[in-house]
């Protein structure tokens, strides 16, 4: 027997799906519209639904629907500690593990759910070329990364903050790399090469006078100008919601500097392939012709 639960009108409630897709752990919801099934006396199975995560297995490599391997059995009205695992409908090689409290109500309408923890971790994936970019502060990184994930505003800011400045030379070293293909002005090579001398981050990047490549510019504005202002707020004047918006601010603005790094170096090879290509044609056409 399958008893298919509907949401009571009365209540602000989330679906099963909602979730586990987009609740981040610590964090306890009332959970309506899944179903039931008894195959026993006074136990039910929680049916969960199929659900959207990204797979990060090479065969994916983005969203792709993730089927449950397993129903928690529970009584009603008693919290038991359940772990759901999903497994990725199209590879079938990636894994997703739920760490749950469940308590099914009285009425059999209501799941009261909190989530400890799951496997990998809430949140979109990190690019594998902004782990890159920050070098031996990876770790550092992925703990600010779950650190936002859970709201901990200055938790997040501090790890944020520590990858970009410890990683600066990291960061100009790519600029500097993509400046000299793209055949930058000496002026704004000279200023890229002694902002890497400078110790401080924020000395660095007042030093440069001359800006950066157009090509690394986002939305009109230099990048290293943004992290410095980000940075430049500091955390101890700052609720823990401004640090958070803040460190969400810092992510975002170096994983779009690092996409603009690879495309321009992409852009520049493919253009360089096309020039060289027609010349070779040119070259071969005049040959021909003598």
């Amino acid at each position: 027997m399958t008893n298919i639960i509907t949401q009571p009108a009365t209540e602000e409630l989330i679906s099963l799906k909602d979730f586990l897709e987009k609740t981040p752990p610590a964090n306890q919801v009332t959970v309506s519209g899944f179903s039931t099934s008894q195959p026993y006396a006074g136990a039910f199975n929680i049916e969960f639904p199929a659900i959207e995560l990204y797979c990060q297995s090479p065969t994916c490599s983005g969203v792709r629907l993730f089927d449950p391997k397993n129903e928690p059995r529970i009584g009603l009205e008693v919290s038991e500690l359940a772990f759901v695992e999903y497994c990725c409908r199209n590879c079938k090689e990636n894994y997703k593990t739920f760490a749950l409290k469940i308590k099914l109500g009285r009425d059999k309408k209501i799941l009261t759910t909190f989530k400890f923890g799951e496997t990998p971790s809430f949140g979109p994936p990190t690019a594998r070329k902004v782990l890159d970019i920050t070098g031996d502060e990876k770790e550092y990184f992925l703990k600010g990364r779950q650190a936002e994930n859970q709201g901990l505003g200055i938790a997040a800011f501090a790890y944020y903050r520590r990858v970009v400045e410890n990683q600066k030379d990291k960061i100009l070293d790519e600029i500097i790399r993509v400046s000299n293909a793209l055949a930058v002005s000496p002026e704004m090579l000279a200023d890229l090469v002694n902002a890497k001398k400078e110790r401080q981050f924020s000395k660095a990047i007042e030093s440069i006078k001359h800006g950066i490549p157009q090509a690394l510019m986002i939305q009109g504005h230099n990048p290293l100008t943004l992290l410095h202002d980000a940075l430049s707020e500091g955390m101890h004047a700052q609720s823990d919601e401004d640090c958070l918006a803040l460190a969400t601010s810092i992510r975002t603005i170096l994983s779009e500097l690092v996409e603009k790094l690879s495309f321009a170096l992409k852009e520049e090879a493919e253009l360089n392939a096309a020039v060289g290509t027609l010349l070779k044609a040119k070259a071969a056409r005049v040959g021909k012709s003598r």
